[in-house]
């Protein structure tokens, strides 16, 4: 209990700092002018026997110190402002809170460690098979992609029409570069062949006797 202190005749009067050093935080007492260390309390876990409050303020703590050489000693330490200690509580609880995060990844890691590895790679001689169904080649609007022979003027020409009979000498006649037929527009790659008229017999040759050249 604080009150059977002698709160108004304190002992010692300084400042107080927290440090850590791993998983060790550790209550510092020092000189306020010099800096100078007075005692220490090593605290390894909290709550604990380290540090504890006392039962009738929250301002006022038990503190174990030691003094290196194997020697401890139980103290009181008071603050004057409630919000003091209400920090000293948090620093040392945000502590150890760090160090069960730490705890928890290490065990993590190991329990990885531990596990079996995948092996995804490929063993010697082994093959996979891939089925891709489906795939079709895509054709273009005249059924074939397979380029024509260019005609004159750089246009390609269809073969003649199957109403043209090569053994009597009958042929259509070509088609001019720039002519165009009815209801058959004219492409930049194709020109369409008409269906060819047979002439008379009488006048076979008509148009290529009236044609020069």
């Amino acid at each position: 209990r604080a009150a059977e202190w002698q709160l108004d005749q304190p002992a010692w009067s300084g400042r107080l700092r927290i440090t850590a050093k791993g998983s060790t935080a550790f209550i510092k007492l020092e000189d306020k002018s010099s800096g100078e260390l007075f005692a220490q309390a090593p605290v390894e876990q909290f709550p604990g026997i380290a540090v504890e409050g006392v039962t009738d303020s929250s301002r006022y703590f038990v503190i174990r110190i030691e003094d290196g050489n194997g020697r401890r000693a139980f103290i009181g330490v008071g603050f004057v402002d409630r919000g003091d200690a209400f920090d000293f509580n948090v620093a040392l609880q945000d502590h150890f809170k760090w160090v069960r995060q730490q705890s928890e990844l290490a065990r993590q890691a190991q329990d990885l460690e531990q596990r079996p590895k995948l092996d995804l790679g490929f063993k010697e001689g082994q093959t996979i098979k891939l089925n891709i169904a489906n795939m079709k080649k895509k054709e273009g609007g005249t059924g074939s992609t397979r380029p024509r022979p260019a005609g004159p003027g750089g246009l390609s020409l269809l073969p003649p029409p199957p109403g043209g009979k090569s053994g009597s000498g009958e042929r259509p006649a070509p088609l001019p570069t720039a002519a165009q037929l009815p209801g058959t527009p004219i492409t930049d790659s194709l020109l369409s062949w008409p269906q060819p008229t047979v002439a008379p017999a009488a006048d076979a040759w008509g148009d290529f006797a009236k044609a020069s050249g």
